[in-house]
């Protein structure tokens, strides 16, 4: 267990999130509260690990080392290598460096490269192991700076599973193999616990990283130790294990904000396996296929004025939110969507008619076919405006007022997260998904409810308008959902954030 202080929660400081702070009120200052932490259980001692709380974790996060102060915002972005002759013949990796890039590794480090060409990364650290330091090689490109190597950003050690094919493993293995799939923080082989291990690991690498003088850092790894580093920089436990994604030369990213008085960042999750190829394209979760999802998809942006408009009255979109509608209808058309559900807020029901509308067109090509019929239906839980309105209007007030506020979107946000899960229940098709249409900061409450979070969490994530966040379950909705991807923007092309743009500052081993 260990312990790290949270940002102060208020939706005030929520807002930072989708806000450029320049244009927040210079005469506004909400100090820290100090009675503000969180807890969450970490296994990265070798200890027999407790099963996870039923209810979403405590309030208080225990850590034995803060993340060290930093001077200045620092942005890490994350990428996993491209796929592997080992990924390709399902052969279990670990930390064995026998693999090499296939061909369409080399073509998705290319198209990582492409997507990373303008930013002025200032290092780059990657994992020594070929398949992740050749992926780096080609991102990294004709920048003049060495890549740094570091031996703790190696994959996950799985000691006598390396090299085994998967089959071959459970033969072998039996039930240690199965532990594996099932209950991996608790895995032990040789000797070892290699989650636990990794964990410490990439909690190391995070200091190293930190410490660095750079502003602007590409680390490129592999899928459990990203997965690690992720988890980690957010506070989060081994139980946490293959419920981020981390997909071949996914790109993830991370903010850290030093804070006024020193000590370890604030930091939020401003993306997470932002993938060469589509999101929603068929592949398994954590290795399992998952027959039910649900998608966020944030609503586009509206007519309510400028950037610094926290939330304003119920307005339309504005041309730029009905051209992110129009691309995100284009991504969706990979999957038959039957059911979307928004706020019934004016720019959440245009988005969701939208994506109705190319979907059931989709199918009507010819000249005798008969549209296909998407439902569409609001839910009033999902409109959290108001309660954004309110605490708007209560900035200046006392702190109490604000955190008021915030307990009222978390407890809203619960319920339209049971609702969701109730209608991937009701559904008796074996394949079943649901689009979900709201404002971000629904989907950001909502994401904290199903990662088993609290409301002190909600600050640890950013989400753009137009942009899509996908959980898989495979184990069914009474079941862990897994993130395949969260802040997706890619298939807004010109019209996303790129990457590496602060908006704080000007399955395979």
């Amino acid at each position: 267990m260990y312990t790290l202080k949270s940002p102060p929660i208020t939706l005030h400081n929520l807002f930072l999130l989708h806000n450029n702070p320049k244009f927040l009120p210079k005469s506004i200052t909400i100090k820290p509260n100090p009675n503000y932490s969180f807890t969450v259980k970490s296994s990265s001692t070798v200890q027999e690990l407790r099963k996870p709380e039923e209810k979403g974790v405590s309030s208080k996060v225990k850590d034995s080392d803060p993340f060290p102060p930093i001077g200045a915002a620092k942005r890490v972005v994350l990428v996993r290598h491209g796929q592997s002759t080992w990924n390709e013949e399902g052969r279990i990796q670990g930390s064995s460096d026998f693999s090499r890039l296939t061909q369409k590794g080399e073509s998705q480090a290319e198209t990582s490269r492409q997507m990373l060409i303008d930013d002025a990364f200032d290092v780059c650290f990657s994992s020594p192991l070929i398949r992740s330091k050749r992926t780096a090689e080609i991102i990294w490109g004709s920048r003049n700076e060495e890549i740094l190597t570091d031996s703790d950003l190696r994959e996950i050690d799985l000691y006598s599973f390396q090299g085994l094919l998967k089959h071959e493993g459970q033969a072998k293995f039996g039930p240690a193999f199965r532990q594996w799939q099932i209950d991996a923080p608790n895995f032990n082989i040789d000797g070892h616990y290699p989650v636990r291990e990794l964990w410490a690991r990439a909690r190391n690498c995070w200091n190293k990283i930190l410490d660095h003088e750079s502003r602007s850092v590409l680390v490129v790894a592999h899928n459990a130790v990203n997965q690690a580093l992720v988890a980690t920089a957010m506070g989060l436990g081994t139980e946490y294990f293959r419920i981020l994604l981390q997909s071949n030369c996914g790109v993830s990213v991370l903010d850290f904000t030093p804070r006024p008085e020193g000590g370890s960042p604030y930091i939020c999750l401003n993306r997470l396996n932002q993938t060469p190829g589509s999101p929603v394209a068929g592949g398994s979760s954590a290795g399992r296929k998952a027959s039910k999802r649900i998608i966020l998809v944030c609503q586009g942006s509206s007519q309510s004025g400028s950037e610094a408009s926290i939330a304003s009255e119920d307005m339309p979109m504005n041309m730029l939110g009905v051209i992110q509608s129009q691309k995100t209808a284009e991504l969706l058309l990979d999957l038959k969507v039957k059911k979307i559900i928004s706020s019934p807020k004016t720019a959440s029901i245009e988005t969701a008619n939208t994506i109705a509308q190319v979907q059931e067109a989709a199918d009507c090509l010819g000249a005798d076919c008969v549209p296909r019929y998407v439902e569409t239906k609001q839910i009033n839980d999902l409109d959290v405006e108001n309660i954004l309105q309110q605490s708007k209007k209560k900035m200046g007030m006392i702190h109490n007022a604000i955190d008021g506020q915030s307990q009222a979107l978390w407890d809203q946000s619960g319920k339209a997260w049971k609702s969701l899960l109730d209608e991937l229940s009701s559904e008796s098709e074996p394949e079943n998904l649901i689009v979900v249409v709201a404002h971000p900061m629904a989907h950001i409450a909502l994401m904290g409810h199903c990662l088993n979070l609290t409301k002190e969490w909600m600050g640890s994530f950013h989400l753009d308008a137009g942009s899509i966040s996908i959980v898989d379950f495979p184990d069914g909705p009474a079941g862990r959902g897994v993130v395949r991807c969260i802040n997706y923007t890619a298939h807004l092309g010109r019209w996303s954030i790129p990457i590496t743009t602060s908006t704080l500052d000007d399955e395979d081993f």
